[in-house]
Parts: structure tokens; C-alpha cells; sequence
């Protein structure tokens, strides 16, 4: 918040901008990649019809004069099928896939009740004419002066009446917009200053140096799609994890041989579980393998690689894509997003016990999009008195009760310290939510 409380308008629109987003106005906070997990190992799939590329991050760790890999491998490879691939494309799969948290603060529920009211008002003939989107700004008081586009930027030229209808308009417009920012704002309103919003088409991610042994990648022809794990297995010491990134044409990738489940999704969580999304999601993923025997393996991503929604970061380009062995993807293809690329990403914990038999696959038609993304949402906690405030705070106790008890039975976390983290009483409530108008004058008697 420091580059906002200094007043400089290109450090609020930097504050602001998110990556980008379409539907959804959450954005991104914290991911639960590969490296909360030891001895994860990670591969990436590719599969088109028989031909298969498939790349194995090395995780080795010692004197690389030591290091040695067998890999079983359904044909006789040639030299050509051969090479050598980048950690740093893996890294970007990684993040792109990781599940992930996403952040919203309520709004004033007296200014949103006032909003809907006008709102419905504005319905008469006498409306502006204008279409949908500059309609629902003028309704917040926003104006859109001018619109740009230079270089590599979309620029936005706005001009507002009050700050709650900028904050609100920015944040349907899947921007982020931070915690007191609206105080802000509102200084600038009152100068009669515009604001230059601007959204950048970022390049190809700059290469990153190796500073370990690099990713081993062979490309094939079989009708079999497989991925082999038992011999991973012979020197294994307890259970391992593996996370598999399959990119298809098609759609989605699953197993045959073994139940294929969905991690829980869209739960909201407590608000102290932002700072602490590592140890969460390592919990929730040991709850889940508890409660399903260790016998499945799990879906935590499934996406068209084109767009993401929110965005953990942006897309692979198509250059990082075709790195990774998605030959359908001509060079030089557009410097956008992905072209028709579908990614799974699939997580299992295994040992040789329960998981006897490699890993046969399967690529379907589903192009079902789903992530695991957990949500925190930020009460309201201002003072303002109206009935919509009363009946608001009236049910923040069940929510809370309803986000402990979901946070419980994802991860086996004790109700009793959740509580004690939520700082709530035992009936879920908080001293905030027992305050009213008259504590003001002479205190809560409490």
C-alpha cells in the first residue's frame, strides 16, 4: 500500500492491474506447486493420436557424476527422438496449473442496497443510451473518456464521481483492487483528476539459467498411453508423489486402471489461511488421500491452455508449448495465448502396494474447465447503520461456522485451534459483530 498512500498515479495503476481474467473477478494470491511436496516427481505429457513427447523434470539432488536414470520406453528411440528441455517451461506449467487462492472483500452492504435501488430506477426509457458495459459504468458514476491502443498496452482513460463506483467498476472489470484503496481514489476524484488504466500483453517469459541438471525429453510413436511408475518404485523410500501435466487436442486426460477424483474446489476458506496456503493445501491433500485410501489419482487442473481464471500467471506461449512437445502447434503461431491445447493436471501419491500397475491413460472429449481454487472473503467492517448492515452482520456467525467446519474437513485441522485462529467465540461470533451505533457514544457495557 505504500506506493498508494505516496499518491503516485502510475504506482495505484501498477497496484491495480491483475493478470488478466475473464469471468471472474478474484484474483490470485498464493499457489500449491510441486515444491510443497518432497520426492515430487513431475511429468509432462503430450498426446495427439499415437505420437507421444513426454518430459521428466530431474529433481536429482548430489554430485551429478552419481546421477543415472532408467526410464522404460516403448520403441527403440532414435538420436532425433531425443533432447534436452528447459526447467524453466516446466516451472511456468507448474505455476499455471498450481491450485490456487483467490481474494474478495464485501462490500458496504448499505452502499450496495442503495446501488440496486438506483439501479432499478435507471430502468426508465429515460436511460442512457448507450450499450451494456458504458450503461453500467455511468450507473457507478464512471466514465470511460477515451479508449487506446499503443504498443503493447490497452490503455483505459477514466473519469469518476465517487470512489466506491470506480472501486466497484474496476473490480467487475476483473482488476485488483486493494483493501483502502477507495480512500484513495477519492482524493484524486475530488482534484478532478482522470485516471489511465492500462492492461499489458506480456512476452515470452525470460529464459532462466540452469543451475541444475535440465529436463530429458523423447518424442514417440505407440498406440499405448502409458506412464511408467513402478520402477520409480524399486528404490523408493515410503510413498511418493507425482504430478503429471498431459496436454492434448482433445480435452481432458484421466487414468483407466486406477479411479480418477477431483480435488475439492470453490470452498471458502478463513481469512488467515492466505497466510498459510502452503501448509493448508499440503494438509488438504493428505486429508484427501486418507479419505479415498491412497487409491486414486487426483485431478487439480483442467483448462484450455488459451485463457486461465483466474490466472496463477499468464499462458505458455506458443513457443514454450512447442518446447514442450506440442507439435501441433506451428512455429511462430501467434503471440497470444495457446492454440488449441488442453492441460490435466493430474497429482497422485502412490507406493508400490497400492499402485501394483503403470498408469494407463486415456484422452477424452471433456473440455469441462476446472481448478482447484480456494477462496478467502474479507468481511465488512465498516460502521454505517442501515437494515441491510443489521441483517448482514446478523449472518457473519454462520459463515464463519460454515468456512471452520469446510477448513476442518479438508484438511482434519483441529475445530478447537481453527477457532482459536479465526479469534471467535464459541458460538462463531466476533466482539465486531455484537457492536452497534450506541457503543460509539459510551462503549459496549461488555
Amino acid at each position: 500500500m505504500r506506493p498508494l498512500i505516496g499518491g503516485a498515479l502510475f504506482c495505484l495503476g501498477a497496484a491495480l492491474l491483475s493478470a488478466p481474467a475473464h469471468a471472474f473477478c478474484g484474483f490470485y494470491v498464493a499457489g500449491g506447486d510441486a515444491t510443497l511436496f518432497n520426492q515430487a516427481s513431475q511429468v509432462v505429457l503430450v498426446r495427439d493420436g499415437d505420437r507421444t513427447v513426454i518430459t521428466m523434470a530431474n529433481d536429482f539432488k548430489g554430485d551429478v557424476q552419481e546421477f543415472a536414470i532408467v526410464v522404460p520406453v516403448p520403441v527403440v528411440l532414435e538420436r532425433g527422438q531425443i533432447h534436452v528441455g528447459n526447467q524453466a517451461d516446466i516451472d511456468h506449467l507448474d505455476a499455471f496449473t498450481a491450485p490456487r487462492l483467490v481474494e474478495y472483500f464485501d462490500e458496504n452492504p448499505c452502499l450496495l442496497a442503495t446501488k440496486e435501488m438506483s439501479a432499478k430506477r435507471s430502468q426508465a426509457p429515460s436511460a442512457p443510451s448507450m450499450g451494456s458495459a458504458d450503461w453500467r459504468a455511468d450507473n457507478l458514476g464512471v466514465r470511460i473518456e477515451a479508449r487506446y491502443t499503443v504498443g503493447e498496452y490497452d490503455i483505459l482513460i477514466l473519469s469518476a464521481r465517487q470512489s466506491d463506483g470506480l472501486a466497484i467498476w474496476l473490480r467487475e472489470n476483473h482488476y485488483r483492487v486493494p483493501a483502502g484503496a477507495a480512500r484513495v481514489l477519492q482524493g484524486y476524484i475530488r482534484d478532478g483528476m482522470k485516471f489511465f488504466v492500462a492492461k499489458v500483453n506480456l512476452k515470452e517469459k525470460q529464459k532462466m539459467g540452469f543451475s541444475n541438471l535440465r529436463p530429458i525429453q523423447m518424442a514417440y510413436e505407440d498406440a499405448r498411453f502409458m506412464l511408467p511408475i513402478r520402477l520409480g518404485m524399486a528404490n523408493a523410500n515410503g510413498p511418493q508423489d507425482l504430478i503429471v501435466y498431459a496436454i492434448t487436442k482433445q480435452g481432458r486426460v484421466e487414468t483407466t486402471n486406477y479411479r480418477t477424483v477431483k480435488l475439492p474446489s470453490d470452498v471458502e476458506v478463513p481469512a488467515f489461511v492466505k497466510g498459510d496456503f502452503a501448509r493448508f493445501y499440503r494438509d488438504l491433500f493428505r486429508e484427501q488421500v486418507r479419505k479415498h485410501d491412497m487409491r486414486v489419482v487426483f485431478t487439480e487442473y483442467a483448462w484450455d491452455m488459451a485463457w486461465c481464471d483466474p490466472c496463477a500467471t499468464n499462458p505458455l506461449s506458443a513457443e514454450q508449448l512447442r518446447a514442450l512437445g506440442v507439435f501441433w502447434i506451428e512455429p511462430g503461431a501467434g503471440r497470444g495465448g495457446a492454440q488449441n491445447a488442453f492441460v490435466t493436471r493430474l497429482h497422485v501419491r502412490y507406493d508400490a502396494e497400492l499402485f501394483p500397475s503403470d498408469l494407463q491413460l486415456q484422452v477424452t472429449a471433456d473440455r469441462t474447465n476446472f481448478q482447484g481454487r480456494y477462496i478467502v472473503r474479507h468481511f465488512w467492517e465498516g460502521d454505517d447503520e442501515c437494515k441491510a448492515a443489521a441483517q448482514y452482520r446478523d449472518g457473519l456467525a454462520a459463515r464463519r461456522e460454515s468456512q471452520g467446519n469446510q477448513l476442518a474437513a479438508l484438511t482434519g485441522w483441529s475445530l478447537t485451534d481453527i477457532r482459536k485462529r479465526m479469534a471467535v467465540a464459541a458460538d462463531w461470533s466476533s466482539p465486531r459483530d455484537r457492536q452497534r451505533w450506541w457503543h460509539k457514544l459510551w462503549g459496549d457495557p461488555r
